[in-house]
């Protein structure tokens, strides 16, 4: 059992409040349970918002020195906590212990990269006598908080994930009212605790940070409020898309769902390829928006690259998540086991063939690789968001681009070959928010504008970015 390192209750006002119930949260891989969470209401939602409005404009007025310094304090105190944290996502989340490792060390450079961008949040002078009614005018523009900041992270990265709302939203001086995923909270809670701790030994507002756990209605009270600047979501394409409509007209940022696309041309290092699918397909059980989905293979080097991928398939290591060893482990809930299960026997049906893998082995599904997937099947058109891959052999690399092109998202592709040409025809031709040249799609930088286009969301996340999407443009026109 998890022992909080926390107070009890959830983080709203200036200190933790009791929740009328709790819920359990149980590790995916045996159904222990790890511990129960307070589960709020659409009231403590409501109230939250409350608190971050009060405090809205003294967050939006500490000095840059403060927000840089809390960013700072948050991350040493992160550091602190590496290895306990690691443990703790581990048992939420179910992810494999490499998985859970990156993603600590991904939260510790978002903190810190937030910092950093403090320091480069500046405006910018006009020429405005370039009409003559501007002649002795003075013109430049700032950039102000957007006001207070909804963040709502799904279950696969819940600590990351709400470090890219959370240190972007201190960063640009908003209040944030955190949401994580119900299945996953204990990180988040104990992010937020830290955060607040921080904040208190540098005077700041503890409602600068706030969580509230719960369903639908819970999240809905958050994102209808006419109060909020900015809605900040990571999950699936459905759910964001009502999100959007509900938050109308504030702004939203919107981080979806994908069915990512690795092409491998003729001239493609095959070796090199197949690692790529194997490392980008099957991290944290597949249970990623960029990982290795769809693999578009050139004829002249299909029957090689698929034999080279399938006798390699077994260097994948299924079991317990907490082994060094382990790469697949179960998957979040029996449902979403049933889930990929289902539109693994969907696409067979259709046509598709069982090249390697299938089937589950203790509740862990095995590695899987699927040929001659067809279109219409969710295997090949949505994001499974399990430890499948699908293979299929296109005539040329140009008409790999058109398939790739042809899905509702568009978040990352990757392409491997030796050719500047392709890799630069990539560049203009795919219609995604990031090409990746014989790497994974699955690389981000925490650091880059990460985002997608059509379903795959709006905005772009990565702490500058954010920054930029959480303020707004203020102009100042001056006649001396």
């Amino acid at each position: 059992m998890f022992d909080p390192p926390y107070p009890p209750g959830l983080p709203i006002g200036p200190g933790w409040e009791p929740a009328p119930g709790t819920a359990p949260v149980v590790f995916p891989y045996d159904g222990s349970l790890v511990a129960r969470a307070s589960v709020g209401t659409p009231e403590q939602a409501r109230r939250a918002v409350d608190e971050a409005v009060a405090v809205a404009r003294a967050v939006a007025e500490l000095p840059s020195r403060t927000r840089r310094a809390l960013l700072l304090e948050v991350s040493s105190a992160l550091e602190k906590e590496r290895e306990s944290l690691t443990r703790l996502l581990i048992a939420e989340t179910g992810k494999p212990l490499a998985d859970c490792r990156v993603e600590v060390a991904r939260t510790l450079v978002t903190w810190q990269a937030a910092a950093e961008e403090v320091a480069r949040l500046h405006g910018e002078t006009v020429p405005l006598d370039l009409l003559p009614s501007g002649d002795g005018l003075i013109g430049f523009w700032t950039r102000r908080p957007i006001g207070v900041v909804v963040g709502i992270a799904g279950f696969n990265y819940p600590l990351l994930l709400a470090s890219h709302k959370i240190a972007p939203a201190i960063a640009a001086g908003c209040p944030v009212v955190c949401k994580p995923a119900p299945a996953t909270p204990l990180a988040t809670l104990w992010l937020v605790h830290l955060v607040r701790t921080a904040a208190e030994r540098l005077g700041v507002p503890a409602q600068l940070v706030q969580l509230v756990t719960g369903d639908v209605e819970v999240g809905s009270a958050l994102v209808t409020d006419p109060r909020v600047g900015a809605v900040s979501f990571t999950g699936s394409a459905a759910v964001g898309h009502r999100i959007a409509r509900d938050a109308a007209p504030r702004k939203t940022l919107l981080e979806l769902g994908s069915n990512a696309a690795l092409v491998v041309a003729g001239d493609a290092d095959l070796d090199a390829a197949a690692d790529a699918v194997l490392r980008g397909g099957f991290y944290a059980s597949g249970q990623a928006c960029i990982s290795v989905q769809r693999v578009l293979l050139v004829e002249t080097i299909a029957a090689e690259f698929t034999k080279k991928l399938v006798d390699r398939l077994g260097e994948v290591v299924i079991g317990d998540p907490r082994e060094e060893t382990t790469r697949v482990s179960a998957l979040i809930d029996g449902r979403a086991t049933k889930r990929v299960l289902e539109w693994v026997d969907e696409a067979l049906a259709a046509g598709a063939k069982l090249a390697g893998g299938g089937g589950e082995e203790g509740g862990v599904l095995r590695p899987t690789v699927l040929t001659g997937v067809p279109d219409g099947v969710a295997c090949w058109d949505e994001e499974i968001f399990g430890p499948v891959v699908c293979l299929r052999t296109v005539s040329d690399v140009d008409t790999a681009f058109d398939v790739v092109n042809a899905s509702r998202y568009g978040l990352h592709a990757s392409v491997f070959s030796r050719s500047l040409d392709i890799a630069f025809r990539a560049l203009d031709r795919l219609e995604v928010g990031g090409v990746v040249i014989n790497e994974v799609p699955g690389f981000r930088s925490d650091t880059m504008p990460y985002g997608g286009v059509k379903d795959s969301g709006v905005g772009r996340e990565g702490p500058r970015f954010a920054i930029d999407e959480l303020t707004v443009t203020r102009m100042a026109v001056i006649r001396p």
